[in-house]
């Protein structure tokens, strides 16, 4: 039998290098899901929790081929498919706090939205699937979102907060960065997404499975969006995407870094997988609950 994994790579853009990661992270965690999946009376829906940088829409994809090759119908949902659209996010930060023009933190995306693909993609029929354009900053048509017929066997959502739960009120009265301390001196924003992050909860109820990508550090994060933003600078000449510079790169990040920080501290205690990475994104530990 013909290889796959290398005619796959290379139709992804993926380099040859990149099947070590797939032998040794993504196809376990394939094996996992499909065994998960067999001993499961309905569908399964698994979540895919990682920070930005680490290697979770790639997981996503190559893991939703290696079970699509098992004969699984498999179904794959983003969380930054689910962004309020850009005019709902301006009302917002209008209405609320000027931070929330900003998409990424709780409280931007449309979780009813969420809720309503996820049970669709469960049953027979079509249902549609969000498609958010980041380089117009602003939602697709409906009529440009792709199309599933289910129902899935397995629904596969990722996104960097899947599965987060809010902090505790104490622990967002000081500002840990410089965006807490001069933009939200008052916490308007940091608790309103914490608050928001409360009504994500019914969404997340729907994992039957929950896997987590652990970087090492919130500071190696912010390095690996810094790679991932050079990348873009590289490609971008004569582009209509955004790239943004170093300043609002660091301003950008530090939106995330209060939540991404919480999730590296407590959420591989109830993960049910969880795959611990250096800073090079190898993989060091793989375990199952």
């Amino acid at each position: 039998m013909t290889d796959p994994i290398p005619a796959f790579l290379a139709s992804h853009g993926l380099p040859p290098s990149a099947r070590a990661a797939v032998e040794r992270l993504h196809a376990p965690l394939a094996d996992w899901i499909a065994a998960e999946q067999a001993a499961h009376a309905r569908p399964l829906v698994v979540g895919l929790c990682g920070a930005q940088g680490s290697g979770k829409s790639t997981a996503t994809l190559v893991i939703a081929h290696l079970l699509r090759g098992r004969g699984l119908a498999v179904a794959s949902l983003s969380l930054d498919d689910l962004y309020l659209t850009r005019a709902e996010r301006q009302a917002l930060a209008a209405r609320v706090h000027p931070l929330l023009a900003t998409r990424g933190p709780p409280g931007t995306h449309d979780i009813a939205l969420g809720e309503a693909v996820i049970d669709g993609l469960c049953r027979a029929g079509a249902t549609a699937i969000p498609s958010f354009d980041k380089a117009v900053d602003d939602r697709r048509p409906g009529a440009d979102w792709p199309v599933f017929e289910g129902p899935a066997d397995i629904v596969l959502l990722e996104g960097w907060c899947v599965g987060a739960v809010p902090q505790p009120d104490a622990a967002l009265v000081q500002p840990i960065n410089d965006l807490e301390r001069q933009e939200d001196a008052e916490g308007v924003w940091r608790r309103y997404v914490n608050d928001a992050l409360a009504d994500y909860q019914p969404l997340f109820a729907r994992l039957d499975r929950l896997i987590l990508l652990e970087a090492p550090s919130f500071a190696v994060v912010e390095r690996w969006r810094g790679e991932q933003e050079a990348k873009l600078r590289e490609t971008a000449a004569g582009a209509a995407s955004r790239v943004m510079t170093d300043a609002e790169l660091v301003r950008f990040i530090q939106h995330y870094e209060r939540l991404t920080r919480r999730i590296l501290e407590e959420m591989s205690a109830r993960a049910d997988a969880v795959a611990t990475l250096d800073e090079r994104r190898d993989l060091t530990g793989l375990s199952f609950r």
